[in-house]
């Protein structure tokens, strides 16, 4: 068996499956051996001449028999499929909710350091190894174990001598099955590492498609493909390679024990049928034809659990490499997560307190932010502005708890952010991130996901609030419009008015537009704007933003140069405190009349 600290809770939980199945299996097991002997026992009524009319109703009872037998083992089949497999099948949706579970509880940190592609192999080929082995993994190991004792004690009591000679392909199977599950679990590392830079490769290219087109680079995309895919080829040639050899070696064992059995067992039945008594080591062979073909029955059925045993080592050298793979990434450390301490936020007013606040990255030895102070009050409109990293965007990334921070630093509404349950916390703030994801769904999905059973007339309103309901209403299918994969069929501007929407739609006490309106035209964001100032009167709003006119109408702005507070007030005073406040309104007046004159 297979079992792992992630593994075994679930043959607790599912052991009754595998019980009645296994228990079926037995059953099988036991009673298919019933069939030599009625073959045997046939055989045995016919004579030189055929078979008597006095036997004939014995023939017909035994083979009624063998009818009966067989209707047994189709219907203990149907149940051993159906529990095992059930299990097994069970188990591996079990691991794969409880590995994306820890996926969603995973850190920032962890996704820099581990592609995409390498994940989807564990969930994938990783996952669907460990229910192979659970459930015909299962099925081998019970019959190679049960099968195999039953069928050898009725051999021995056959004949002795001939029952040694088929114990020889046994031992060599499992010596030779050893030795390969050393090669087998280090050749299926290797292919499952080539698998995953081919995953990992492709889930790249076809992310950057339009990239990959715009720079006419289409060949040299594929060729670089072509390299990976042709070490995955090799690694699952080898992996192939081995496999074949161990099953065609088994193979000839077992046709070389075959032959012999026919050739010394029909020997034998000729020297007994002659009246010559044989000896072979002191032990006197007494086999008639009936009881070699009783022998050679049971011999046939040992084939199958000779057979399983050699995949056995095979199928369990790869499903213990994936356990350990899996086992890796549910060991990961989730970060970022609630403390016995954690509190629930209660009638969230909005304010928001920063005290001698420094940051730094896991990766970087400076602080990416330094001796952080501010006060925001309930209800206030807030922008912040600075140079390409400054720090805006990880300023916004600690209010969220993007990564965990200093406790005593961050206060919302005087409660210590690291204090707050992540889930109250994150309901607290709607935020709209740079990036603007959008799922390769309807807009009016993409806009409703934010908010549980909203209706149509609360997604169209909010659609409103961010000016693209005009937009959705010109497409054919409306809000039934699918974006495609992350929104690749809508222009910037739309992601990020839908983004908007959706962030709108919350409702919640606090909201964060990360850079949000740098692909809409001046009279949209103008628009949205007092939508904004409208909508959220007396809620908190915070607005990251790199052009000032984005800014100045709000209450208050926070200036960062190099991750320190160059100012924190109102447009007019910054203009008479703030250098880099200044240079920043120059140089896009400067822009504007550039562009005016052009």
């Amino acid at each position: 068996m297979l079992f792992g600290k992630y593994l075994n809770k679930y043959y607790l939980k599912y052991g009754i499956f595998f019980i009645i199945g296994i228990v079926a299996l037995v059953a099988i097991d036991w009673f298919q051996l019933y069939v030599p002997e009625f073959l045997g026992d046939i055989v045995d009524l016919f004579g030189a001449d055929g078979i008597a009319e006095e036997h004939i109703k014995e023939v017909v009872d035994l083979t009624i028999k063998v009818i009966l037998v067989s209707i047994g083992l189709f219907f203990g089949r149907i149940i051993w499929r159906l529990s095992i497999f059930y299990a097994s099948q069970k188990v591996e949706s079990n691991l794969r909710e409880e590995m994306f579970v820890r996926a969603e509880s995973l850190s920032q940190k962890y996704y820099h350091t581990n592609k995409v592609g390498n994940i989807i192999s564990w969930f994938s080929t990783d996952v669907e190894t460990i229910q192979e082995f659970l459930g015909w993994g299962t099925i081998m190991i019970v019959d190679a174990f049960f099968l195999s004792v039953l069928v050898l004690i009725k051999m021995f009591r056959l004949d002795v001598f001939l029952t040694l000679i088929t114990l020889i392909p046994l031992c060599l199977i499992i010596a030779w099955g050893a030795i390969g599950e050393i090669f087998w679990s280090k050749m299926w590392e290797t292919r499952q590492k080539n698998n995953d830079r081919l995953y990992d490769f492709t889930q790249e290219s076809m992310t950057g498609i339009r990239v990959i087109k715009a720079f006419v680079k289409e060949t040299q995309q594929l060729h670089e493909f072509a390299k990976i895919a042709r070490k995955n080829k090799d690694s699952n040639v080898r992996f192939a390679r081995l496999s074949i050899i161990f099953d065609a070696s088994i193979e000839i064992i077992i046709a070389a024990i075959v032959a012999i059995i026919l050739g010394v067992g029909g020997w034998t039945v000729y020297m007994v049928s002659t009246g010559q008594p044989l000896f072979i080591f002191n032990h006197e062979v007494n086999l008639t034809a009936a009881k070699l073909v009783t022998f050679y029955a049971y011999f046939d059925t040992l084939i199958w659990p000779m057979i399983a045993l050699g995949q056995i080592f095979s199928m369990r050298s790869r499903a213990k490499t994936s356990l350990k793979r899996v086992t890796n990434f549910l060991d990961q450390e989730v970060e970022i997560c609630d403390t016995p301490e954690s509190v629930d936020l209660v009638d969230v007013k909005g304010d928001i307190e920063i005290k001698d606040f420094n940051f730094k990255y896991p990766s970087n030895e400076l602080d990416s932010l330094k001796n952080i102070n501010i006060k925001i009050k309930a209800g206030e409109k807030i922008g912040i502005v600075g140079k390409i990293g400054s720090g805006k965007t990880t300023l916004i990334n600690s209010l969220l708890r993007i990564y965990n921070i200093d406790k005593n630093k961050v206060f919302i509404d005087g409660v210590d952010l690291m204090n707050i349950k992540l889930t109250s916390l994150r309901d607290s703030i709607a935020y709209v991130p740079q990036d603007n994801f959008l799922f390769s769904e309807k807009i009016s999905y993409n806009i409703g996901f934010s908010k549980d059973d909203c209706s149509e007339e609360e997604i169209k309103k909010a659609a409103q609030f961010a000016c693209i309901d005009e937009n959705i209403e010109s497409f054919p299918q409306k809000y039934d419009t699918v974006s495609g994969e992350r929104g690749t069929t809508l222009s910037g501007g739309q992601k990020q008015r839908i983004s908007i929407a959706r962030a709108y739609l919350k409702n919640s006490p606090i909201m964060i537009f990360d850079d949000s309106f740098s692909s809409v035209d001046m009279n949209t964001e103008e628009a949205i704007f007092e939508n904004l100032l409208k909508e959220r009167e007396n809620k908190t709003t915070i607005v990251v933003a790199t052009r000032i006119s984005t800014v100045s109408r709000l209450d208050r702005i926070i200036v960062l140069n190099d991750g320190e507070i160059e100012g924190f007030d109102t447009h007019e005073n910054l203009l008479k405190t703030s250098p880099t406040y200044k240079t920043m309104v120059y140089l896009q007046k400067l822009e504007d009349e550039i562009k005016g004159g052009e």
